[in-house]
Formats: C-alpha cells, structure tokens, sequence
C-alpha cells in the first residue's frame, strides 16, 4: 500500500518537532523519525491502529507515538495519513472527514 501524506499531518509535524526543537533537536529529530517509522509500518499492517473513537469508522484508525495520535485512513490501495494530534487535544472531526 502506498502512503500519502496530507499537508495538514505535514504541517502539524512541523509545529510539533520546531517545538520539541526549542529545548532539544536531537529529540525532535528522533521524534520524527520514530514517527515516520510507525507509519511505515502501515504498509504491511494498515488495520494495526485501532478505530479512532470520535469517528466509530472503521477506516478512520489512529496510531499512538508517544503523547500524540497519527490519525490515518485506510483506503482500496493507499493510506492517507490525515492529522498528528496531542492526545490531550480534541479532535476536530471536521479536520479529517472534510
């Protein structure tokens, strides 16, 4: 399966590894890889995160990376991953069912 990634999940990377960055780049630069490690874990394993409870979709699953969810969507021959969230965030479903 082929993994393509929103601009918004791009974005939110960003923001939250500038900010790990501000007392410890090599943490943030650890904290990045780890993620997209996960993620590509979902090629052979795309059902491996479980259904993300706001949406009760079966294609809508989160995988957990330290406090944060990688919010992801299951399609015929791709995932598209769609949000990085704080797990303490609400999830703003309008974000990823628009």
């Amino acid at each position: 399966m082929k993994i393509m990634w929103s601009p918004l999940a791009i974005d939110r990377i960003t923001e939250i590894a500038e900010y790990i960055a501000k007392d410890n780049p090599s943490a943030a630069r650890k904290w990045v890889e780890i993620l997209f490690g996960k993620v590509e874990l979902l090629e052979s394993s795309p059902l491996s995160g479980r259904v993300a409870p706001e949406t009760r979709r079966e294609e809508i699953r989160e995988l957990i990376h330290d406090n944060y969810r990688i919010i992801y969507r299951v399609e015929k021959n791709k995932i598209s991953v769609l949000t990085i969230r704080h797990g303490r965030q609400i999830l703003p479903i309008g974000e990823i069912l628009a």
